[in-house]
């Protein structure tokens, strides 16, 4: 039986996601999104072992990570697309990875030590959404001053009624 998250047979799997099955890597697929990129969501805990095997199984360029709010008081998800970049290679296979996890403990390990590009984009995600990237080498607040308090994107944030621009006139 395959060890994915829940029973979503229903889905066609990729490559991907036959290769993790075939190790034993927790998973769930999404589908396909309409340029035919496969979907993965993952746990949190599961991870950094998930990450290095991407990597060895060629997904050497991170294009992006970003966050959003799924919707008020509900989920916060964290997004990875990754490209198998080969010499020759017309068409790279592309992999978008989705962790979701709870608002009131958002926590992901951070994948720093295996693609060093995310190390911006996981501190605007902090930043905006509120979401710890543990062992994050410098995670702080990159958009927003230090001071500042809630995360902005979030769907459920109250925008304050005064904002006191303290260096807006240096």
């Amino acid at each position: 039986m395959p060890n994915t998250l829940g029973s979503n047979n229903n889905k066609i799997k990729g490559r991907l996601s036959s290769w993790l099955i075939k190790h034993g890597l927790t998973h769930r697929p999404l589908g396909f999104d309409y340029q035919g990129i496969e979907t993965l969501q993952i746990k949190s805990q599961d991870w950094p072992s998930l990450a290095v095997s991407l990597y060895v199984y060629g997904f050497n360029y991170l294009r992006s990570q970003c966050a959003y709010d799924v919707e008020p008081g509900g989920l916060l998800a964290s997004v990875y697309h990754f490209t198998k970049i080969q010499d020759n290679a017309d068409q790279p296979e592309e992999i978008c990875i989705k962790i979701f996890v709870s608002r009131k403990d958002p926590k992901i390990p951070s994948v720093f030590w295996v693609w060093k590009s995310v190390d911006f984009q996981e501190r605007e995600s902090f930043d905006m959404f509120g979401i710890f990237y543990e062992n994050h080498p410098y995670l702080k607040r990159i958009l927003m001053p230090e001071s500042w308090v809630g995360w902005p994107l979030r769907k459920d944030y109250i925008v304050p009624d005064f904002y006191e621009l303290q260096d807006a006139y240096r």
